[in-house]
């Protein structure tokens, strides 16, 4: 596949700004992901910056644990426009990995109380040592990602 990103887009009937605030915390990504593998925030303080660390709670029935924690690093925070986070994982030596995965949103106000949304799972700075490892980019199927716009837009806007 020539293609290194896949990308969705929903309108919300809601201020780009109440889109952000939803995002910016961890707390609710649990709710947002459409494949079930999030399953809580470890690290529950607001996304507010560059380079903020925060870590999830995942479940994967091909992971070799199951039950495991990434590691995310705040790549994008442009209030109230563009959220994006690089995945990774703590080795055992403490250091953090980042696989070369980046999750994005951008937010288009497209009057005071309507957003388009756009998520992108962009996966073109993997390095080829992780693409040897055989993991297939993207890890999810297509409905992942408005799975992932419709369960936003429930908490955005309840419905």
């Amino acid at each position: 596949m020539d293609q290194e990103s896949v990308s969705a887009t929903l309108n919300f009937a809601a201020p780009a700004a109440k889109v952000f605030a939803v995002l910016a915390d961890p707390a609710t990504h649990a709710s947002i992901d459409g494949t079930g593998w999030v399953q809580d925030a470890v690290d529950r303080a607001p996304l507010t910056e560059v380079g903020q660390i925060f870590r999830m709670a995942m479940y994967h029935p091909n992971h070799p644990d199951g039950d495991y924690q990434t590691v995310n690093k705040v790549q994008v925070l442009d209030t109230p426009r563009a959220i994006g986070w690089l995945t990774g994982q703590e080795k055992g030596d403490g250091q953090l990995e980042f696989g070369g995965w980046i999750w994005r949103y951008d937010l288009v106000p497209l009057g005071p109380s309507e957003t388009e949304v756009t998520l992108t799972y962009d996966w073109s700075a993997v390095p080829r040592y992780i693409r040897d490892r055989g993991i297939t980019f993207p890890p999810f199927g297509p409905e992942h990602l408005p799975n992932s716009l419709n369960h936003l837009a429930e908490l955005v806007c309840g419905r």
